[in-house]
């Protein structure tokens, strides 16, 4: 598999919370070839399933594995005479945006610029801009503005997926197109490995403003296991080392109440059986991923998290190593035919003779 071509494609392609259907038209094409059954739920989230290698067994458990595939946009608020005003779909930085080039998607996309009051002001000296004072020309008058935009209309940002030194790609919307390709990896791999439970690989919905195509697709699947695939915050001046992750040594494991400690263990392990390097880092509360809502949907799930390395963290110039995505399509892969018919049984809480809880065995 072609992984930088597959990165480039979903990282260039649109997709706004809601409105995901460019890119889960790729995402598709890219299922077909190692998916059994393609389906695509009411939210909008994608689910490929590639049943168990052992075809005449009945009743196989069942693991997903998920990433989000919508990104981070803009979203049109008011025509203000000849310009439009925007509000933001996700978690933009505002400081990132004065001088973006962008994609309107009216009635035909046009290309446009976001602009701000001039630094040489006595307004524009007052350090950032916010939002609300931000502006998107696209170069036309306010009564042929008018004709092509209306109030509603998604924005995305106007960055092509480039080529860094070493193995690095940089560009938009990596959170979390990268998890989406590691899914994409992991199912791929899977058609050279025997394996005993049915895998759903799932491309979620609307994760950047609340979780809600993980919440309707594990509903609907019903898995037996979870594990999301997200980013984390890569090395770079400016984050605390405490939450920095390298790029280039391998997917970050996260420990913590979101994670099950069984399957946390049972990924670590076949991480060294296999010499994939993984980093991990320890998260006292929910992740704020699809494991979240994979963890707590219907009776609860046993979940766990992976996270690729990314630079530049909600901006058109994300960066990661194409060794990082790769090994984790792999870690998964290895981890899914790593477990057996009983392996379930190893999820359960061991308990102590009064009946209380005491850890997972």
């Amino acid at each position: 598999m072609d992984l930088v071509a597959l990165m480039k494609s979903l990282s260039d392609a649109t997709g706004v919370s809601g409105y995901e259907d460019e890119v889960r038209a790729l995402v598709r094409q890219s299922f077909e070839a190692s998916c059994d059954d393609i389906r695509q739920d009411a939210m909008g989230s994608l689910i490929g399933l590639r049943r168990g290698t052992q075809r005449g067994e009945r009743n196989r458990r069942r693991i997903m594995i998920a990433g989000h595939m919508d990104e981070i946009g803009l979203m049109v608020s008011r025509l203000d005479e000849g310009f439009l005003r925007f509000t933001q779909v996700g978690g933009y930085d505002v400081r990132i945006l004065p001088g973006q080039s962008v994609i309107v998607h009216g009635r035909k996309r046009l290309p446009g610029v976001i602009g701000s009051r001039p630094p040489h002001t006595a307004a524009g000296a007052k350090g950032v801009t916010p939002m609300d004072e931000l502006f998107i020309d696209v170069g036309l008058s306010a009564g042929a503005l008018a004709k092509q935009v209306e109030i509603g209309d998604w924005v995305t940002m106007d960055a092509t997926c480039t080529e860094l030194g070493g193995d690095l790609l940089c560009g938009k919307a990596m959170d979390d197109r990268a998890g989406v390709a590691a899914v994409i990896a992991c199912l791929d791999e899977l058609t050279r490995l025997p394996h005993e439970w049915d895998v759903y690989g799932v491309a979620t919905v609307q994760e950047e403003i609340g979780l809600r195509g993980a919440f309707t697709s594990t509903y609907g699947v019903a898995p037996d296991v979870g594990i999301a695939v997200d980013v984390g915050f890569g090395k770079q001046p400016g984050v605390p080392e405490a939450q920095q992750e390298i790029l280039g040594k391998g997917p970050t494991m996260t420990i913590g109440p979101n994670v099950h400690p069984a399957l946390f263990k049972h990924i670590k392990d076949t991480a060294d059986l296999n010499e994939i390097p993984v980093q991990s880092s320890v998260t006292a509360r929910g992740t704020g991923t699809d494991a979240n809502a994979m963890q707590i949907t219907r009776a609860g799930i046993p979940a766990a998290l992976l996270s690729i390395p990314v630079r530049n963290m909600h901006t058109p110039v994300e960066t990661l190593s194409v060794k990082d995505l790769r090994r984790t399509g792999r870690l998964l892969a290895r981890s899914i035919a790593g477990m057996g018919k009983d392996f379930i049984k190893s999820l359960t809480w061991a308990t102590t003779p009064s009946g209380g809880d005491t850890h997972a065995t």
